[in-house]
């Protein structure tokens, strides 16, 4: 792994989530209408369910407690995954104001899901920003010091249960090497690029191999090319 690894400072973390939530909310503020309804870069999810989703990110057991007993379908859910984006299609049915002020609330608090270390909460907002932005024609900056933690994260806790909510691209086999930060990861044919676009891909975002180099880069293109 990247061979400045270690448990990153809990006060940088927090700052950075702070910072994405800020850059966040700002850039929902300016879409329209239309653009709020358009498709985002997870399937199924349109850019306000993907906003929506963002404010779920400070729930405690009591909290999903409440939620299931307000909304006992959530429990025909099948599968995490299918839990998740069920819970942020009915939180999508606010007001616009009213989910970018939500987003915004979250600045400054410390409070995070159950189960999620920190790093998973800025790892979600940072994926999930460009999730909005990407499909919109948007430039949202990925700031290397924040894509950095949530790569290393990522990459650490990638099979365990949290691994499972991402689309899993065939990354073994592949070696992948920022550019613009100090993390390298893998055997084989290189990928590199912004370790940004580098937390695209392992969170299963095949359109970073749009910002990807290498000969590992184009073999991964080819593998995974649409049928």
């Amino acid at each position: 792994m990247r061979s400045d690894a270690g448990t990153p400072d809990l006060d940088v973390v927090w700052s950075e989530i702070d910072d994405q939530r800020l850059r966040t909310a700002a850039m929902l503020e300016g879409l329209t209408d239309e653009q709020w309804e358009q498709p985002s870069l997870c399937e199924g999810w349109t850019v306000r369910h993907v906003a929506a989703h963002l404010t779920l990110q400070r729930q405690h057991l009591t909290d999903v407690v409440r939620l299931l007993a307000h909304h006992p379908s959530l429990l025909r859910s099948h599968g995490l995954n299918r839990m998740i984006h069920d819970s942020a299609v009915l939180e999508a049915a606010r007001p616009t104001h009213e989910i970018i002020t939500r987003i915004r609330s979250g600045i400054g608090s410390r409070r995070h899901n159950s189960f999620i270390a920190p790093p998973g909460t800025l790892s979600d907002s940072l994926v999930h920003a460009q999730d909005i932005a990407i499909p919109l024609g948007l430039d949202l900056e990925m700031r290397p010091t924040a894509a950095l933690i949530a790569v290393d994260h990522i990459w650490a806790t990638r099979k365990g249960w949290t691994g499972a909510v991402f689309r899993q691209l065939p990354l073994e086999g592949y070696r992948l090497v920022a550019t613009d930060a100090r993390w390298s990861v893998g055997t084989g044919p290189e990928i590199t690029g912004p370790v940004g676009a580098l937390l695209l891909l392992v969170t299963g975002r095949r359109v970073a191999l749009t910002w990807l180099q290498g000969d590992g880069a184009a073999q991964l293109t080819m593998q995974t090319q649409p049928a």
